[in-house]
């Protein structure tokens, strides 16, 4: 038996980067792994690559700031699969993938900031919102807030991101603290430093030295996943710490 056989997650921002890395690897595992994300055609690529996998894929795009949208996807996961098990809280934007640059606090248009909120922030809300009473049900189920260092430190120039990273970190405990008792875990997990994906490639080259791979992150979501009711909640802490506490 593969490692998460018989697991019907859902992951947001599937269509690249960390995302798509993780999803593949959920798949290959033997998960049933639902893809989300805005771009549908992207998102079909990355079932493509795994068509040959243990688990099945099924592509749902949706907005994750749409809230009709977000119920959809969880409505298709449950007429497809029967339940959801996991969701893995991925998608996220900052102003530096929006426009390639940082700005301080005060200069940043207040529209871009309510959009970064509502993508980092009320997207998880939203997600959670309509997959946890799935988890009540099942009596288990893991969620997975991809977090930040910068959910627990400040920065100059990203204060939008700061923010909404912050929010998530108290949304997961909170969280954690809600549904331990239903045999659901929350925690958030980070790379550790900057990805090699879409978010951080306006990077400067004089900052790109120790650059991480997409896939930092699989093996500590596949065991948060995989570590059952009784397992670590309410924690957050870099991809390689959560692999030593797993291990």
């Amino acid at each position: 038996m593969t490692t998460l056989d018989g697991e019907t997650i859902i992951v947001t921002g599937a269509s690249r980067g960390l995302g798509a890395s993780m999803a593949t690897r959920f798949a290959r595992e033997g998960a049933n792994v639902v893809l989300t994300a805005r771009s549908e055609a992207d998102l079909e690529a990355v079932a493509a690559d795994v068509a040959d996998a243990a688990g099945e894929t099924l592509v749902a795009p949706a907005d994750v700031t749409d809230e009709a949208a977000v119920r959809a996807v969880v409505d298709a996961t449950v007429d497809k699969y029967g339940t959801v098990t996991g969701l893995v809280n991925n998608a996220g934007i900052g102003l530096l993938n929006m426009y390639g640059e940082q700005r301080v606090l005060h200069e940043v248009d207040a529209d871009d900031f309510r959009q970064i909120l509502a993508v980092n922030v009320t997207g998880v809300f939203l997600f959670s919102k309509y997959v946890v009473p799935e988890l009540i049900d099942n009596g288990r189920g893991t969620i997975i807030n991809v977090s930040s260092g910068l959910g627990r430190r400040g920065a100059a120039k990203w204060g939008p991101y700061v923010a909404s990273k912050w929010a998530l970190e108290g949304m997961t405990r909170t969280q954690a603290a809600e549904l331990e008792e239903h045999g659901i875990t929350v925690n958030a997990v980070d790379p550790g430093g900057r990805v090699e994906t879409g978010f951080w490639e306006h990077l400067p080259e004089s900052e790109r030295d120790a650059i991480l791979e997409p896939d930092v992150m699989n093996d500590a979501a596949t065991r948060l996943l995989a570590q059952g009711p009784d397992g670590i909640t309410g924690e957050s802490m870099a991809a390689d710490e959560w692999e030593r506490r797993l291990a």
